[in-house]
């Protein structure tokens, strides 16, 4: 699991608050950051299924390329894939724009984080890279 407070918040019920947020409508919508990891998240099957888990809910969905940093597990997914993951989104309703990829040329973003999370404990670190790939950060 990629992220553990799922454990404890349900995906299927943040989705149904979702659903159920006062004055939700197409002008008001929900946005979700979305982490493109190669191989992990990216494929057309993940995509029908992103789509099957907003139905009902008026969404945007930032697809934001995962920026690695040494030591990381994960890889940013393919420009092809991201592409065809964004097309699939878009024809089913919801916009999806790509976050343009910056500062990977310095280990920005999570590198930076990288080096203050070397002085954190295990557990600290874990909670850090788990929220950075929810998306709660910029990756």
């Amino acid at each position: 699991m990629l992220v553990p407070i799922n454990k404890k918040y349900p995906l299927e019920a943040l989705m149904d608050a979702c659903r159920n947020y006062p004055g939700l409508s197409n002008a008001r919508r929900i946005t979700f950051e979305y982490v493109m990891l190669r191989d992990v998240n990216d494929s057309l099957d993940d995509a029908k299924e992103l789509v099957r888990l907003l139905r009902g809910i008026p969404a945007k969905i930032n697809l934001i390329p995962f920026n690695p940093w040494p030591g990381t597990n994960y890889q940013c997914s393919e420009w092809e894939t991201i592409e065809k993951f964004a097309d699939y989104i878009n024809q089913a309703g919801y916009a999806s724009p790509i976050r343009t990829p910056r500062g990977r040329d310095i280990l920005a973003a999570c590198g930076q984080l990288k080096s203050e999370s070397e002085r954190m404990r295990k557990s600290e670190r874990l909670a850090l890279e788990a929220m950075m790939i929810a998306g709660h950060g910029e990756a």
